[in-house]
């Protein structure tokens, strides 16, 4: 059965990019230099691999409106995965016309990962973006959250999560220490219930 999985580089003090939408560091990447730029061409060995066959093996993917924007909607699709965007306006002319794979959702983020789930059928759907995380945290259609723990402090940007309505009970699930990043994956315990 297909997952909804949160999956995101995150600072040790919690912040997933500046107030400038920037990843940290002088290339303003630091949050996302324990995989290369280039990480498709080449492959790192050791488990970081793991991750990489996770988000090509996932079958759509959930992002936030201001998460597809900044990444231009990865040029209309994700490694070959439908798209799929919560949002109440509607879309910009290139994920309008020139994006097939890219779908705007403006009844909510249940129906958004319902339609993403339904895409990818048994495969995981990634959801990318703090705010599409928040929500689908929130509404209680996240099953598991993935971060990748940088050993740096920020110390000011946008956290991943800000404020939560409740306490959400976890369950780590797996940890992957490596020299540049310490990843933990937790399974969402405490049920919200689903509108």
């Amino acid at each position: 059965m297909s997952k909804s999985v949160l999956d995101m580089s995150v600072s040790v003090d919690g912040y997933i990019a500046d107030l400038d939408d920037y990843l940290g560091g002088a290339d303003g990447h630091r949050l996302h230099n324990w995989f290369a730029e280039d990480a498709e061409a080449k492959r790192p060995p050791g488990p970081e691999s793991e991750f990489f066959d996770e988000w090509s093996g996932c079958g759509a993917v959930l992002a936030g409106r201001r998460t597809a924007e900044l990444m231009d909607h990865w040029g209309g699709d994700h490694n070959g995965r439908p798209i799929f965007v919560p949002s109440h306006r509607p879309p910009g002319p290139a994920a309008r016309w020139g994006y097939p794979l890219v779908t705007y959702v403006p009844d909510g983020i249940v129906s958004a990962m319902k339609q993403a789930k339904a895409a990818a059928g048994e495969r995981d759907v990634q959801v990318r973006g703090g705010y599409a995380g928040q929500s689908a945290l929130e509404a209680g259609v996240l099953d598991e959250i993935q971060v990748h723990q940088v050993p740096v402090l920020l110390g000011r940007g946008h956290r991943l999560f800000d404020i939560l309505p409740t306490e959400i009970e976890l369950q780590i699930i797996r940890v992957v220490d490596t020299p540049l990043a310490t990843h933990i994956r937790y399974q969402v315990i405490t049920p919200t219930p689903q509108p």
